[in-house]
């Protein structure tokens, strides 16, 4: 997710970055003011690509092409995923990136999962499944509103070991498909049951607005010994992803829900540390 990074006080011009490739990157400052260069309209692009994905899917869901919907909203995260690190690379961040951003992804993976969820699922029980489809979609918008809130707090314990508040938007919307995926796979309709899929919905709408710490790409450092193991395995699971989309996309999620406890281990053992490491400080500052 991309959001914008800090104002520069004292009567200067604002400073605010454009898209990011994911919450756990250092924001860097750019110049404000002025209009779009046609550098920086390519990372905007693609992030209005990732929301053209992310509502088309809607129309699938309305015709009942249910894996289209759900693969276009995975392609939103696909994009979302992609449109910061180009804007880095290019040097193109900027406050109109980072507002459409913020925009395209409380559009695709809050409201449009919501939406296809309810039509594919939950419209069968209509009064709890509609509020559940609510609860997603506003708890979305609330993650991403805390993040831009936070952005210039200088203390964030889980930013500054290297991790993650809740669940990051793109990733609720991955979870959020895991009965779709294996419903498509197996046929069993206890996954499309409405009452699952409600519980399911609002049990990934707690994890992304709790303050749990969370695993992120800047936490995980496998050892030399295991990297190359690491990228075989990477290559076969882009393969999987080609031959078997929605037993891999289920294996994934599956598995970053096995890691979650992992993260909660490794920050609680960062947390009791750093209390260490203050404590001796105040100890030796006496």
């Amino acid at each position: 997710m991309s959001r914008p990074s800090r104002f520069r006080r004292g009567g200067a011009s604002l400073a605010r970055v454009g898209p990011k490739a994911a919450e756990d990157e250092d924001a860097g400052e750019v110049r404000g003011g002025g209009g779009l260069t046609l550098r920086a309209m390519l990372p905007n692009a693609i992030t209005a690509a990732a929301l053209c994905s992310g509502l088309t899917g809607i129309r699938f869901a309305i015709d009942g092409q249910w894996g289209f919907a759900i693969g276009l909203v995975v392609l939103a995260g696909v994009l979302d995923g992609i449109d910061g690190r180009i804007a880095r690379l290019l040097n193109a961040q900027s406050r109109f990136g980072a507002e459409l951003d913020s925009l395209a992804d409380s559009l695709s993976f809050g409201v449009a999962p919501a939406l296809i969820l309810f039509l594919w699922s939950l419209q069968d029980l209509p009064r709890f499944g509609w509020f559940a489809a609510l609860a997603f979609a506003i708890c979305c918008a609330l993650r991403l509103a805390r993040f831009n809130a936070r952005i210039d707090v200088d203390d964030q314990p889980h930013k500054s070991a290297g991790f993650l508040t809740g669940v990051p938007a793109p990733v609720g919307a991955g979870l959020a498909f895991t009965p779709f995926y294996l419903w498509n796979e197996t046929g069993l309709e206890f996954f499309r049951n409405p009452l699952v899929m409600a519980a399911w919905l609002t049990l990934i709408a707690v994890f992304m607005i709790s303050n749990m710490a969370t695993l992120s790409w800047a936490s995980l450092r496998p050892r030399k010994a295991i990297r190359l193991w690491l990228i075989a395995l990477a290559a076969l699971a882009f393969a999987a992803l080609l031959l078997e989309p929605w037993w891999t996309l289920a294996a994934i999620c599956v598995g970053y829900l096995a890691l979650m406890p992992y993260g909660l281990v490794k920050y609680g053992r960062i947390k009791r540390r750093r209390a260490q490491e203050r404590a001796a400080a105040a100890d030796a500052a006496r």
